[in-house]
């Protein structure tokens, strides 16, 4: 499409342009105050550059000049997929890129013919859909147009600190060659059946599979010689129950109605409970 847009432009700035519909007004129907049309504060104006705050369903009012191009910025990574304007006749709209990768980016280039125009503008990209009302003035047009996207950046942040805690140390100070996995782990195989358990000689580690921030936590309990359960104190680090202390035999212990059970116990030590 870059083409088709270069090629216009040189046609557009070959000899005065004659428009052959009546201008449309310089504001569309749709009011100003209403709360779905998002403008620049007046302030934002002196650098001809501005940057919205994106929010879904809202309309992004964007003022342009003849014989300047207002690029509008998409989000980087973000896949276009289409444009359409309700006045093709009078704008020239095109699309190109920059970046490569993760970075790469889609600007959308619009530009009229004269001054006193207006129209909308509908882009559809793989994650949102714009919508834009375009006008055209004599001077003080935008040089670009973007947004910001708190609620990706917030689900970056989340992400990215759920991470930091799965590499998280599970405890400082463990020492390899002091760790027991003498463990075995039997019963129902639910997804949060743990994958391992292991201790240091102080303190006993239980070992998740991922799923574990999924589904439900289930609840650890001790079981003493007779078979009596007690539910224990422990702490989660990531994927780990830590517990702050040695076990013989426990059992991981979820529902009421189709209880689910997972025993850990220590090698040697199963029999002895039975």
């Amino acid at each position: 499409m870059t083409g088709h847009f270069l090629a216009a432009i040189a046609l557009a700035t070959g000899g005065p342009f004659q428009p052959t519909s009546p201008v449309l007004p310089a504001v569309s129907a749709l009011a100003i105050g209403e709360p779905s049309l998002r403008r620049p504060p007046a302030g934002a104006w002196g650098d001809q550059r501005h940057v919205y705050l994106w929010s879904d369903g809202a309309i992004y009012r964007a003022s342009t000049e003849p014989g300047m191009i207002t690029d509008i910025m998409l989000q980087s990574g973000e896949a276009l997929i289409a444009v359409a304007a309700g006045d093709t006749a009078r704008w020239v709209i095109g699309d190109t890129t920059s970046g490569s990768g993760a970075d790469k980016r889609t600007h959308v280039l619009v530009k009229p013919f004269s001054a006193g125009l207006a129209t909308n503008l509908v882009i559809t990209t793989d994650r949102r859909t714009y919508h834009l009302q375009l006008t055209s003035r004599g001077t003080g047009g935008l040089t670009a147009l973007s947004w910001n996207y708190p609620l990706d950046e917030m689900l970056a942040i989340k992400r990215a600190s759920e991470a930091a805690e799965q590499v998280r140390p599970v405890a400082a100070g463990l020492a390899v060659e002091t760790l027991n996995f003498g463990y075995t782990i039997s019963g129902d195989k639910p997804s949060w059946r743990p994958l391992r358990a292991f201790d240091d000689g102080h303190q006993t580690f239980v070992e998740f599979p991922a799923a574990i921030g999924v589904d439900e936590a289930p609840p650890l309990f001790l079981l003493d010689a007779e078979g009596k359960a007690e539910l224990v104190n422990y702490r989660m680090r990531g994927r780990f129950y830590v517990i702050d202390r040695l076990i013989t035999v426990a059992e991981l212990r979820i529902g009421s109605r189709k209880q689910r059970v997972v025993r850990i116990a220590r090698l040697g030590a199963e029999r002895a409970t039975r």
